[in-house]
């Protein structure tokens, strides 16, 4: 069968298997190489190899500390299902990425990030122990404090430092499934990054970027801000039942879009709408929880929308000294390509940071392209400016950057490869990825 990640590009010929016990995952490790697999939600070819291995049927919850909020689950408990249980009682997900429908393996091996990086750090930071699966079928428990290199490893390592099979994370309380969003219309990218550091002590704050803007209008961004509500901030109606937050109808795409529907004129076309409708909303509101936190499930099988040759994004990280120009830069040379973006989205990342985890302190640009030709021929470009800027690159959305990219940007990943090879890891847990990146 073929296999792709979430942007359907790259797509590879491999075997997919679902276990649905230890011992059954056990036996098909024994049978050679893996390629372990969550929701399929990474973007490019870290989920698909010769043999892809899918958590989907190992996706039990098995306890719950009302008094931490510790939550034991399977890899395969999706985030979606874990705030379906529990934001009824007052707990939601510590960080979140920009989809509900991502499982937990999957949250830990990419080490996700979500809109609160600057003020409470990434996925992993609310990890308590993790337990692996490794090359003998032999199960390890790791932790902070338990074969600790391991647990760092894990955090970020793509899945290829073993088969994540459980894992105890920390929910947070809320009073309500309501969030205090303010949003406000940035003129260019000058004033977008002085609103983010003018709002740091936001919890959680995000913006939209315009791609398509030149000239004084560059980087203008619509940025959004937002706090969980608590039961003081809500009216009346809204208070007897805080949890019943508006949600999404999501209705899917039910085919693949033609190819020219995405062209630099409609591309512009939509960013200039997106800037005006956010301008003109701008200012403090009750918004629920799915819309502020995942606006793209609002609509099923989006990713169709780039037609059949799919999408990639780019997504990169440049640290807080050189920020205004790498941003500057990566912007200028996508708008003198004409290969514009359709959703672009900018983050403030803080300091915190683990042995794998992609953010740095500074500032993330995640920008999605259709499969063109002209989109190709700008990704090296985007990856040479990132690189001369101090950048770095995020590995769950890429589906293309180079082994020697790789290693130029990010040397933390030439001592895992090491760490991989002496230990036998590599030879039982790949991907495509890894093999295009020799890790």
């Amino acid at each position: 069968m073929q296999l792709s990640g979430w942007g359907r590009y790259p797509r590879a010929e491999g075997r997919l298997s679902t276990p649905r016990t230890e011992a059954e995952l056990a036996a098909l490790l024994s049978g050679g190489a893996i390629t372990p697999r969550g929701m399929g939600r990474a973007y490019g070819d870290p989920a698909i190899g010769a043999h892809a291995v899918s958590t989907r049927y190992l996706d039990r919850m098995l306890a719950f500390d009302a008094a931490t909020g510790q939550l034991v689950a399977e890899a395969g408990v999706t985030l979606g299902a874990i705030i379906k249980a529990f934001l009824p009682l007052g707990w939601f997900p510590s960080v979140t990425p920009g989809t509900q429908f991502v499982s937990l393996g999957g949250a830990i091996a990419a080490d996700v990030h979500g809109k609160n990086h600057h003020a409470e750090g990434s996925f992993g930071a609310f990890v308590d122990w993790i337990d692996l699966m490794g090359p003998e079928g032999q199960v390890t428990r790791c932790s902070r404090t338990e074969n600790a290199q391991l647990f760092h490893w894990t955090l970020g390592g793509m899945g290829l430092s073993g088969f994540i099979l459980r894992a105890a994370i920390r929910l947070k309380r809320v009073e309500s499934g309501w969030i205090r969003q303010t949003t406000l219309a940035a003129p260019n990218l000058e004033a977008a990054l002085e609103a983010f550091e003018a709002t740091y002590d936001a919890t959680y704050s995000m913006a939209w970027i315009d791609c398509a803007a030149t000239g004084a209008r560059m980087g203008r961004s619509i940025v959004m801000n937002g706090e969980h509500a608590r039961l003081s901030d809500l009216p009346p109606a809204k208070r007897a039942q805080p949890f019943a937050a508006r949600g999404h109808l999501s209705p899917r795409v039910p085919f693949d879009f033609p190819g020219f529907v995405l062209n630099p004129w409609t591309i512009r076309a939509f960013n200039e709408l997106y800037y005006f409708m956010g301008k003109r909303g701008a200012g403090t509101s009750l918004t629920g929880w799915e819309p502020f936190f995942y606006p793209l499930d609002a609509i099923r099988d989006w990713n169709r929308i780039y037609g059949r040759r799919g999408f990639m994004q780019f997504q990169c990280v440049v640290p807080l000294e050189t920020k205004a120009e790498g941003l500057r830069a990566i912007l200028d040379a996508i708008t003198r390509s004409g290969a514009g973006s359709f959703l672009a989205v900018l983050k403030r990342f803080g300091p915190q940071e683990s042995a794998l985890s992609f953010p740095m302190e500074g500032y993330t640009l995640a920008l999605d392209f259709p499969v063109t030709h002209r989109s190709l021929d700008l990704m090296p470009d985007l990856d040479r400016i990132t690189a001369d800027f101090g950048g770095r690159f995020y590995l769950a959305k890429d589906s293309r950057i180079s082994a020697e990219t790789l290693r130029r940007t990010d040397p933390r990943w030439q001592t895992f490869a090491e760490m991989r090879r002496e230990t036998g890891l590599a030879q039982a847990f790949t991907s495509a990825q890894a093999t295009r990146l020799g890790l």
